[in-house]
């Protein structure tokens, strides 16, 4: 694996020194050596919210809306997040024991087939290593808002700016990544809230001087536009704006006290993005048409953020505007949380010997220079492809990253199966477990269904009525609309596709040449890297305080 510039004696807090459990003695993971345990528990819990709320729900609901209509786009958003709520408590039961920066992406590699793990850390880099231009593109967007159709302001210094800010922050270490997130999480938190109460207010008629009630449920069209293949078509972008939530499995790694952070970070934050993504999406259904010009223009580019027009209908421009702002500082925060999660995962590469050792590299604050390099290169992409189109290259990546996500939920499940599996077969008992997933089994086998339908259902979209050429003398409309129909069709094609081709691609090419076989239920190393807590740690994970007290820090 080759040295690294990490002393455990010089470490700042004691959880890092493990000490010996049963089975096997537990020790660090090379994947762990050289990171800063500096997250306290606001920081996880608002990262995961933060990871969350960005610009999947402020831009991609308008796409979701527009295509589904308001029913189609409620059932999408409450379907996935019901897979998502099995899909966290999968990751917070083995997070809790074993929190490592590669997280359910080397659980693999324990308890199936080191295979498995190189292919699902390469494919989750590149999941994020999509999403940052993704971001990045969708912060020019964003801003146009301001600067008009006419405007000659070049589209690429926004992102650049972002890139060098970007690198200054994370280049600061994981104490000051994590202070950030929690601000910006706070200010997402407060703006969402903000905008419930307003889009109750707007769609009663209290403010704007028009009730809109449920009216747009019933225009045509709606509530279900384009019936099953419009419900089943918007999947790609749901899962794209909750994709993020997984991320507490990384942050982890760098958590105080895993087993009393991860825990609540993924119990507290499902029941808030229920909340948040249910009623905001019904609120901006009830109020915003799906035939609305101002949700896609006709060039395929996102015109304006859907919760900017809802302060727009009610005549609130300066509300508008700060909505806008909003929108922006979350795709900042967005791209903050890309960075932290891209590097500890490039970290996690070199470290399992997937990647040049030399990526593995951390300086004094815990940073992986390297990876952060290599990174801010990715990043760098965005600067090229925003010249195609800054909602085109946003649109494209969406479809990628949202397939992404589909499969590697998918194999968190079936990795949580396995897991429980060898856990058994070792002769351990469930309540040894610091935390336990609730739902488990039922609750897994229903997120597997719903994960293979959504799967099912992406590739059917690739096969089904693919548009025709209508001829070269066609009218200019049919030709015009037949380009269009094809750019999307391509565009599903690639998303649909490109996750399994390249998964298979990797997945065999490395077991073809390390040789790798199937790792016996009873040879799972389910020790190395487990945190174990120290007095100290385990006196935090008592409660404290009266009943009232202890259900309000549940609950908040």
């Amino acid at each position: 694996m080759g040295k690294y510039e990490y002393n455990p004696e010089e470490e700042k807090y004691d959880i890092d020194h493990l000490h010996d459990v049963s089975h096997h003695d537990s020790t660090l993971a090379p994947e762990q050596q050289g990171l800063k345990r500096d997250l306290r528990l606001r920081h996880m819990i608002m990262i995961a919210v933060s990871g969350t709320i960005g610009t999947g729900l402020f831009l991609t609901s308008g796409v979701t809306i527009a295509t589904a209509g308001p029913g189609g786009a409620l059932l999408a958003y409450a379907v996935i997040g019901f897979w998502l709520v099995f899909v966290c408590q999968a990751i917070g039961e083995i997070a809790t024991l074993l929190p490592l920066p590669g997280a359910f992406n080397a659980w693999g590699g324990r308890v199936f087939d080191e295979a498995l793990s190189f292919q699902m850390t390469w494919m989750y880099f590149i999941n994020w290593a999509l999403t940052i231009p993704a971001e990045l593109a969708a912060s020019a967007v964003i801003i146009s808002f301001w600067l008009g159709p006419d405007s000659t302001f070049p589209p690429w210094v926004v992102p650049l700016i972002i890139i060098v800010v970007m690198v200054c922050i994370n280049i600061t270490g994981v104490k000051a990544y994590g202070e950030i997130e929690y601000w910006l999480s706070i200010l997402k938190i407060l703006t969402i809230l903000m905008f419930i109460i307003c889009g109750i207010l707007v769609d009663a008629g209290v403010i704007g001087g028009k009730k809109y009630g449920m009216d747009a449920w019933h225009i045509e069209g709606a509530p279900f536009k384009g019936g099953f293949k419009g419900f089943i078509t918007t999947l790609v972008a749901v899962a794209y704006s909750y994709g993020g939530s997984e991320m507490t499995g990384v942050t982890a790694a760098e958590s105080r006290n895993p087993h009393k952070h991860v825990p609540k970070a993924v119990n507290t934050v499902l029941i808030r993005i229920a909340f948040f993504y249910i009623i905001s999406i019904f609120l901006l259904g009830s109020i915003i048409e799906n035939n609305d010009e101002q949700l896609l223009n006709t060039t395929g580019t996102a015109a304006k953020a859907p919760f900017t027009i809802v302060f727009t209908k009610a005549g609130i421009n300066a509300a508008a505007n700060y909505m806008n702002a909003v929108v922006f500082t979350s795709v900042f925060s967005a791209i903050n949380s890309d960075f932290y999660i891209a590097t500890r995962i490039l970290l996690s590469l070199a470290r399992n010997g997937w990647a040049h050792k030399k990526i593995g590299y951390t300086n004094s604050r815990g940073v992986p220079v390297a990876a952060l390099g290599i990174v801010t290169a990715c990043s760098c992409l965005s600067l090229v492809t925003i010249f195609v189109g800054s909602g085109v290259v946003f649109n494209w990546f969406v479809s990628m990253i949202g397939s992404i996500i589909f499969q590697s939920w998918f194999l968190i499940i079936l990795l949580h199966f396995r897991f429980r599996y060898c856990w058994k077969k070792q002769g351990r008992a469930v309540r040894e477990l610091p935390y336990v997933s609730w739902g488990y089994p039922y609750g897994n086998i229903l997120a597997l269904i719903i994960g293979v339908s959504c799967i099912i259902a992406n590739f059917y979209l690739t096969i089904v009525n693919p548009p025709k050429y209508p001829g070269d003398h066609a009218e200019p409309d049919l030709l015009s609309d037949y380009h269009t129909r094809r750019d999307k069709y391509i565009q599903g094609l690639l998303g649909a596709w490109f996750p399994w081709v390249c998964s298979a691609c990797l997945f065999f090419s490395f077991k073809l040449i390390r040789k790798t076989k199937l790792i016996r239920a009873e040879d799972a190393d389910l020790d190395t890297g487990r945190f174990v807590p120290t007095e100290s740690d385990l006196k935090d994970l008592e409660s404290h305080g009266p009943l009232w007290k202890k259900v309000v820090k549940y609950v908040v």
